[in-house]
């Protein structure tokens, strides 16, 4: 094994029955590279300086199979950093889980087992709730959470403009109404006043699913007073915001419901799709969980109409060891997002994200406005910086929604739409890192 190293490495652990996995510090933080790694790596410290982990897997094992001594030298000089490259995200699952995984695969209990029961207690307890039901997706916990809530055809089901499909799609498939409502110019979360307006004009209100998107907390608070004025149930469509708060409550928390989504680039994951549902109605919990898994009792009795949306054991295993760190991820994710805002703010071109004073935004994505999206993208790839969109066409604009509603008019919704660029953001995000894709945008906009 040869490579270089900004610090010194902790260490580089292949083992006879997995894969060689590299773990090694940074700017004092331990990372990982996963195993099954593609042979090389490149990393940035604070100080700007690039380097380069690379293996050779002739060089990780002795003859007999056994694990060879795999320090890397690290007095070796960094790489040339002319061609610096910053990924958009990161996504990491340690090696502690990874044997928990295999655990998981040794026992011969792939579902409806303890570990996932474990993850659901564990995952409730953390966001203040009294039941957590683990799902197939982030877009089967928000279809379970309205079916168990008796919404179906004739409903009218308020939803925000800027949002990804799958915060509408299971409204549509249990044929209920979605009604779209323009979102705050601030926070870009569903407008309160706006949802008001929207209730009152509906001839039969029934849900609302505020979206605390990118990572910060709609108004609970203020949707929840429309909510009971018209008896309405909320789901707060938690999946890009894993533990962020609000006015003292925290994402999943603040309604009769909230789903999570565990897909890859969310800030937990369970190495693949995945969903939660959490809620205090323990009614609610229990006909979820009847939904998920064919509508099927404890005692085996089919009594309701249910499809199989169960998460397995081996999602849950990697959730648990996820679940344990992501607390710290975000508030890495929000020191990220603090630094960017600091450099951005006197560039008047970018209009950088709000996050109200009484909240804690976890930034599953950093999201930024600018006048001329698309050729600051191009420019930002052309120094190695990869952005991305979200969304780029308005929720209510997509054609499987719009010949379902008709045209709307959302002015903020379709304005963020053509403006925003989403930049680099993931807990090992480094200084350097930020500070190079700040000042590459602000000399672009000189």
């Amino acid at each position: 094994m040869k490579g270089l190293s900004a610090e010194p490495i902790a260490y580089l652990s292949p083992t006879p029955s997995k894969p060689a996995g590299a773990q090694f510090t940074l700017d004092g933080a331990e990372r990982l590279v996963s195993p099954g790694w593609p042979g090389t790596k490149r990393i940035t410290n604070r100080s700007g300086q690039q380097y380069q982990l690379m293996t050779d897997s002739a060089d990780l094992t002795d003859s007999s199979g056994d694990s060879a001594d795999s320090r890397v030298d690290p007095t070796d000089s960094p790489v040339d950093r002319a061609d610096p490259s910053v990924d958009f995200t990161e996504i990491s699952v340690d090696g502690d889980t990874i044997d928990d995984v295999v655990d998981v695969l040794e026992s011969g209990r792939y579902v409806k087992g303890p570990i996932l029961e474990r993850f659901e207690d564990r995952f409730a307890e953390k966001t203040g709730v009294d039941h957590a039901v683990g799902v197939s997706s982030g877009t089967a916990a928000i279809l379970l959470a309205l079916q168990a809530a008796g919404i179906g055809p004739g409903d009218d089901v308020f939803v925000p403009g800027h949002t990804f499909f799958a915060t509408a799609s299971p409204v549509l498939s249990l044929g209920a109404n979605p009604v779209f409502v323009d979102v705050d110019s601030d926070t870009y979360t569903m407008d309160p006043e706006g949802l008001a307006a929207a209730a009152e004009s509906a001839e039969n209100p029934a849900a609302a699913i505020p979206v605390h998107i990118y990572g910060g907390m709609a108004d609970m608070s203020a949707i929840r007073a429309v909510a009971d004025e018209h008896d309405m149930f909320v789901l707060s469509d938690s999946c890009q915001a894993h533990f962020a708060s609000r006015d003292g409550e925290r994402a999943g928390s603040a309604g009769d419901a909230g789903a999570f989504s565990f897909y890859p680039s969310k800030n937990m994951t369970v190495a693949g799709d995945g969903g939660m549902v959490t809620t205090d109605d323990g009614e609610l919990a229990e006909r979820m969980r009847r939904f998920r898994n064919h509508g099927r009792g404890d005692d085996g009795i089919h009594r309701a109409l249910g499809l199989n949306y169960r998460l397995d054991e081996t999602s849950a295993a990697v959730g648990l060891g996820q679940l344990a760190k992501v607390e710290r991820w975000n508030a890495s994710r929000n020191a990220a997002a603090g630094r960017y805002t600091d450099r951005l703010t006197d560039v008047p071109a970018v209009t950088t994200p709000t996050e109200p004073a009484d909240g804690f935004h976890v930034y599953h994505l950093y999201v930024i406005q600018v006048p001329d999206r698309d050729a600051l993208r191009d420019h930002l790839a052309s120094d190695g910086i990869d952005t991305g969109i979200h969304y780029d066409t308005p929720l209510h604009e997509h054609p499987a929604i719009e010949e379902r509603v008709g045209d709307l008019d959302l002015p903020r919704s379709e304005r963020l739409a053509d403006h925003i660029v989403s930049l680099p953001m993931h807990p090992n995000i480094s200084e350097s890192e930020v500070e190079y894709v700040a000042q590459t945008i602000s000399e672009y906009y000189q």
